[in-house]
């Protein structure tokens, strides 16, 4: 690793893994690194994300760092991974989630901005 890891601030990337704040279910929209927002913010558009890779990288920060397997974020993320991978139609009801959970963490006043 090529910076300096303290004992309450880790990664294996660049998107640092904040110890002292996984798992709290409590996410504010300025916690949330750029790359990862913009991750985030693209699952919930029009042209989401095709390398499962990206999107996998994003539902591993919001699982560490929102309500763990039970992140909406992370859900929907994992569940377009699956579609990516097995091209089979993804679930409306867990995007629904996703879109006012997303409302709720402050990255849009509300469902339509997101799209």
């Amino acid at each position: 690793m090529s910076h300096q890891q303290s004992p309450d601030n880790v990664s294996i990337d660049e998107i640092p893994v904040d110890i002292n704040n996984t798992q709290s279910a409590e996410v504010d929209s300025a916690d949330v690194p750029d790359e990862i927002e913009s991750i985030t913010r693209g699952l919930a558009g029009e042209q989401p994300p095709t390398n499962p890779i990206v999107v996998l990288k994003a539902a591993r920060w919001w699982y560490i760092h929102g309500k763990g397997g039970t992140d909406p974020a992370f859900q929907w993320a994992i569940e377009w991974a699956r579609h990516l991978a097995t091209d089979t139609p993804s679930d409306v009801e867990r995007f629904d989630e996703f879109l006012e959970y997303l409302v709720s963490v402050g990255f849009a006043d509300e469902r339509h901005e997101l799209r």
